[in-house]
């Protein structure tokens, strides 16, 4: 099983957490539709769906394997309610696609708003 993946920060390549997806196929530079905001929640980034942003976010789409998804989803604490899987919007060329994101699953109340782009 192969999935698509919106990675936006330290999983990017360059990024801390790269290592993750080092095996795995990088598809391309990707940009959010409007309608998402990234976050700083303490050294790492997350993103949460708010209407009223116009920007987006900047990151890129990797295909995983199943093995390689399952590895991040602990790695993200999806079980521990960290981090949620789910589809994001993308802008074109991967609008027509269910590509999946980690969003934020915690308040981001007090958090500071990053730009569009997570840089280490």
């Amino acid at each position: 099983m192969k999935a698509l993946l919106f990675v936006y920060g330290t999983l990017k390549r360059g990024c801390r957490n790269h290592h993750r997806l080092a095996t795995q196929r990088f598809v391309g530079a990707a940009h959010t539709a409007a309608g998402y905001r990234l976050y700083d929640l303490g050294g790492y980034p997350g993103i949460v769906p708010e209407p009223k942003a116009n920007e987006g976010v900047v990151g890129e789409v990797w295909e995983v394997d199943g093995e390689c998804l399952r590895e991040l989803d602990r790695f993200e604490g999806v079980d521990d309610g960290l981090y949620r899987r789910a589809p994001i919007n993308l802008e074109p060329p991967f609008d027509t696609r269910r590509i999946d994101a980690y969003f934020a699953a915690r308040s981001v109340v007090g958090c500071r708003e990053v730009d569009q782009e997570w840089i280490e």
